[in-house]
């Protein structure tokens, strides 16, 4: 267990769960969330028995429900505190992991909170879930990433949709065009998230981080380049073994 205030970190199993603890406002991420779950990414970076790392929300209520506008009044300007809440590249470091992560999202999963699920690279929700992206409404982007991994994952049309209008949407239509991956029901939502995470811990680590890379790697490209990726990590992955 750590000694965060914001996050707690498990570990059990080859599987690290990282939980955003602050449910009495619905987890949402504010400075010092932002620093320790930077630190909590590097610790799980650094640490070889962490085979794989599940994200979840403390209470019943939400996953994240976004960024903390309370902190918006102790600065001069809702972008200068967003510019300061994202001095730590929390994004860049969530996108280097080489272990498989997993979103499991329950209640609420909104602004940072779609952000930090859509750097999983499977997302798993509950049937209550709801899904959005509401910073045009307050005169912002979504500048954590948002406008970039969510068109890479739903495609362009759907995701400025989501951008520009910035309403919620249910689980059942987050599943329909793929934002995440599976509902399951509420009452085995935590075993099915521990059941995928730990069958994923027992494969061979090596592969599961190459095959990761060659995925990321490879979306942005030509067909062509994207199997030279993939052969050039399959020799390095026979050469290992």
């Amino acid at each position: 267990m750590s000694a965060f205030e914001t996050i707690l970190l498990e570990k059990a199993n080859g599987v690290a769960w990282v939980t955003l603890n602050r449910p009495r406002v619905l987890n949402a991420y504010n400075i010092k969330m932002r620093d320790e779950l930077f630190e909590t990414l590097g610790l799980i970076a650094s640490d070889s028995d962490v085979r794989v790392a599940v994200f979840r929300g403390a209470g019943e209520k939400a996953f994240c429900a976004g960024a903390d506008l309370t902190e918006f009044g102790s600065a001069p300007s809702q972008a200068i505190a967003r510019q300061v809440r994202f001095e730590r590249d929390v994004w860049h470091r969530f996108l280097s992991l080489r272990q498989p992560l997993i979103a499991a999202i329950h209640g609420y999963c909104l602004g940072s909170g779609i952000e930090i699920a859509l750097c999983c690279d499977i997302r798993i929700a509950s049937p209550e879930a709801k899904f959005g992206l509401p910073e045009t409404g307050l005169g912002m982007i979504p500048a954590a990433g948002g406008t970039q991994t969510l068109p890479r994952i739903v495609g362009i049309p759907r995701a400025m949709e989501a951008v520009l209008t910035g309403r919620t949407m249910e689980a059942p239509e987050a599943k329909r065009i793929g934002l995440v991956n599976s509902i399951e029901a509420k009452d085995d939502f935590f075993a099915k998230a521990q059941r995928l995470a730990e069958d994923l811990a027992a494969l061979p680590p090596r592969a599961l981080a190459y095959a990761k890379e060659a995925v990321h790697r490879g979306a942005d490209l030509s067909l062509a380049n994207g199997l030279e990726i993939e052969r050039k990590l399959t020799a390095r992955l026979a050469g290992a073994a």
